[in-house]
């Protein structure tokens, strides 16, 4: 079973720590952890893909439902953790064109909106 924790790191950033799997059977967890990161004032949203085991087209499938309600509430979304196969994977799927992919937590919180 996947898990979404949410933090908030600044006044305007949330971060969602992923852990586990990200399938199409994760749409409700996760979907409730960007409802619950998405309040007022949030203009950055952070995926932590360091505790991601696996991730299908099921699951990518999902972070562009998530990217989509991020930009309808005029919010960025940024990614950091993200191992070298799953990276090539946001660039094959250009993912990385509307997702900024950074190294670490405090390079991806330096480039959110304030």
């Amino acid at each position: 079973m996947p898990e979404f924790a949410v933090r908030e790191p600044s006044a305007h950033a949330r971060v969602i720590d992923i852990t586990g799997d990200i399938t199409a059977a994760s749409e409700d967890q996760l979907m409730d952890a960007y409802t619950r990161a998405s309040g007022d004032g949030v203009r950055s949203i952070v995926l932590n893909f360091g505790g991601l085991d696996y991730m299908n087209s099921g699951g990518i499938g999902l972070l562009v439902t998530l990217l989509v309600r991020a930009h309808r509430k005029g919010q960025q979304m940024l990614a950091f953790g993200l191992s070298d196969h799953y990276r090539q994977i946001f660039e094959l799927t250009r993912l990385d064109e509307a997702v900024g992919i950074h190294a670490d937590e405090p390079e991806a919180l330096a480039q959110t909106f304030s």
